[in-house]
């Protein structure tokens, strides 16, 4: 049986250039109020909606970057501490600030994102648990144009082959073959893995975003405990995925060509396939769920489907020529809270 606990966050990015009235935020009761105009050059008959309102767990217009964590990943991590499997993920359109989220900018400690302070917080916990033994390891992998490489091996990503399998146990749990773990023994260990495995990231530079990360990035914590206490040789193992998604993108608005279209069809597509298995886990009826379909939604398949805790941060940039983005973004994060 799946029980996920889903939360859905919204993130709006700053911007000079606010979409006025056609975009409405309401904090104080967690909703948005979006218009989209008319597409004139649709002729006279044109049943497209102009109107919607989106109910999210939580919208956030001007948050901190330590208000996102408490908000987001606070409890997902101690679930984590506690057995369960956890997802953070951050999805939205190309430049609406998912890795600023995820991993943080450059203004000092203070700017640092989900993702160290994930690892901050679990140290912590370890630290308040003197009663169990906890051994934490680290793995990152990047899944581009549907390869998946290892972030964190000697071997560099233009080396690699790509190739990286996906098993699953009789269990039901995931596993990447060849992909290499690390252990990280200290808080201040697994944050250098982290941020060297960082700079291997595809990134490539286009109208919309100068830094644009093409791929979607798992950065994963796994939690090893064992009781100090009791005689029993019981184990929980838990992991922690910390997902950033490559920007979903129109590409008459980013001018790709060449590489970078083939880019964007990759990212487009697997995108489209994380939603149909959204849409499959939240309708009832359904007894099969397409998680086959992508590298990344059969990695993630006992982290989303499973007993687990999984958090979408839903990041949103609230221009006026980007509000046709912005309501796909919140129809896809609806969705999810189902």
């Amino acid at each position: 049986m799946r029980r996920t606990n889903v939360r859905v966050v919204v993130r709006a990015r700053p911007t000079a250039n606010f979409a006025g009235e056609n975009f409405q935020f309401h904090e104080a009761s967690d909703s948005i109020d979006m218009r989209l105009p008319k597409d004139e050059t649709a002729g006279l008959v044109n049943n497209q909606q102009e109107s919607w309102h989106f109910k999210l767990d939580k919208v956030m217009a001007n948050a901190s970057q330590e208000q996102v964590f408490d908000i987001c990943a606070q409890d997902v991590v101690r679930s984590v501490m506690d057995g369960y499997n956890g997802t953070i993920m951050a999805y939205g359109q190309t430049g609406a600030g998912k890795t600023h989220t995820m991993t943080g900018g450059h203004m000092g400690f203070a700017d640092r994102g989900i993702v160290p302070r994930c690892i901050s917080a679990i140290y912590s916990e370890a630290a308040a648990r003197p009663e169990n033994n906890i051994t934490i390891k680290l793995s990152y992998v990047e899944i581009y144009n549907e390869l998946m490489f290892d972030l964190l091996t000697d071997v560099g990503v233009s080396e690699q082959s790509g190739d990286l399998a996906i098993a699953e146990d009789q269990k039901g749990n995931i596993q990447v073959r060849g992909l290499s773990h690390q252990a990280g023994g200290t808080e201040e260990q697994a944050l250098h893995i982290f941020f060297q495995g960082d700079t291997n990231r595809h990134v490539a530079e286009h109208a919309l975003n100068k830094g644009s990360t093409r791929s979607h990035v798992v950065f994963t914590i796994y939690v090893e405990s064992r009781s100090r206490v009791e005689s029993s040789e019981k184990v929980i193992f838990s992991k922690l995925h910390l997902v950033d998604l490559a920007g979903s993108e129109r590409v008459k608005k980013t001018g790709s060509d060449g590489v970078m279209l083939k880019e964007a069809t990759f990212i487009n597509k697997s995108l489209t396939f994380l939603e149909q298995v959204v849409v499959a886990l939240g309708n009832k009826n359904r007894d099969h769920v397409p998680y086959r379909q992508s590298k990344l939604t059969h990695m993630l398949k006992d982290s989303v489907g499973g007993n687990c805790k999984t958090t979408m941060v839903a990041n949103v940039w609230p221009e006026a020529k980007m509000l046709e983005e912005t309501a796909s973004t919140l129809r896809f994060a609806t969705r999810m809270m189902r």
